[in-house]
């Protein structure tokens, strides 16, 4: 029986952050990191980080028994055009967490997430496909949030918020907790700034920076 093939779409910032924790994770399923590579549509090297680098079609072209990808791509738009490539491919999703992630009750979690180091999913809580965590970020009770959401680092989600799909919450910031009633929701796209500290809903499509966050209106 031929191995599966796994691999880290994305071999720019976002896919080396991403790589190590792939890494160990197969390790800890005795899976040796030589099925491991990086998918990459423009490669500079062959190798990056001790990894190869292979084209889209060089991965499906590869021997496996089967294939699995992790979308390491921090634009939402464009990770959802990449899960619909793989899933026509037969490219199964992949989800990849820090061995420090911590989840606690009645979370579900969709396919294809990335949960970096120090990442927090506290109880209650429903996230669709190929949501991104980074670093030391949280969610707390009673959220939902919806497909191809991004948190960079530090994000703080409290409680009873409702995120909508490709919503991109910037570094640091604090989204206010919403009631059991009347959740606090950030729109479908919408952007919240680095810093931005969020005390009311988000209109979709909207960006919204600053303590506390405005709309950011563009001339």
């Amino acid at each position: 029986m031929k191995s599966p093939l796994y691999a880290v779409y994305g071999a720019s910032g976002c896919g080396r952050g991403i790589m190590p924790l792939a890494k160990a994770q197969l390790h800890e399923q005795g899976i040796d990191a030589a099925r491991l590579v990086f998918i990459d549509d423009s490669p500079a090297a062959g190798l990056i980080n001790g990894h190869r680098v292979l084209t889209y079609d060089e991965f499906l072209a590869h021997d496996a028994g089967s294939r699995y990808a992790i979308l390491a791509i921090a634009n939402s738009v464009v990770r959802e055009k990449l899960a619909q490539r793989c899933a026509a491919d037969g490219v199964q999703p992949w989800t990849v967490r820090a061995a420090n992630v911590i989840t606690m009750d009645d979370v579900t979690l969709g396919e294809g997430a990335a949960l970096s180091p120090f990442v927090t999913l506290t109880s209650n809580i429903r996230i669709g496909r190929h949501f991104h965590a980074n670093l030391y970020s949280y969610v707390e009770h009673d959220c939902v949030i919806g497909d191809f959401v991004t948190f960079a680092p530090g994000v703080k989600c409290n409680g009873n918020i409702h995120i909508h799909d490709h919503a991109y919450i910037g570094a640091d910031a604090v989204i206010k907790q919403g009631k059991p009633d009347r959740p606090l929701v950030i729109g479908r796209g919408a952007v919240v700034g680095m810093g931005a500290v969020v005390t009311r809903s988000v209109p979709p499509g909207a960006t919204v920076v600053g303590n506390p966050a405005t709309r950011l209106v563009r001339k």
